[in-house]
């Protein structure tokens, strides 16, 4: 599963002109499921984002979680994070996961970020979507689950 955050002091996601989500301070996770997503992919991306310490204590220092804060999340669904541009002029997305399969995840995965009992809002499946964001920082991370495999390099 891959996952672009955007840190926000607000945003909202607009489906045919209407206002389907709406947050507060906290992040915008555009989330993409990937063929060979598993419980394990899942599990480590939702220790990550509600614990990665990414908003700023009273010195500025990247020193406070989501959870601390009890930030917000917008989650928007986004398969194009799985676009492999690498041959030709158009993206390929076989590496997506199925749209039914890819639903049905992600509707797990704000399921379990729910429990940790933050605010989850979201956009809808499937349909065109308009996001409006305020981003703060600006902030923006980029969670692969599948390279928590690879080794890190040492600097």
């Amino acid at each position: 599963m891959r996952c672009l955050l955007q840190r926000v002091t607000k945003a909202s996601v607009r489906v045919e002109d209407k206002v389907v989500g709406k947050i507060g301070r906290g992040l915008v996770i555009f989330a993409a499921v990937g063929q060979r997503d598993s419980e394990e992919d899942l599990q480590y991306l939702l220790d990550k984002i509600t614990n990665l310490r990414i908003f700023p204590d009273e010195s500025g220092r990247f020193n406070v979680s989501l959870l601390d804060i009890q930030g917000e999340l917008l989650v928007i669904s986004q398969f194009t994070l799985f676009a492999d541009t690498r041959k030709g002029r158009r993206p390929s997305f076989t590496e997506a996961a199925p749209p039914k399969e890819a639903e049905a995840f992600l509707n797990r995965f704000v399921d379990l970020l729910r429990v940790s009992g933050l605010r989850v809002e979201t956009g809808r499946f499937g349909e065109h979507m308009e996001v409006e964001i305020y981003n703060d920082g600006p902030v923006t991370i980029w969670i692969d689950s599948k390279e928590r495999e690879r080794p890190r390099r040492s600097v």
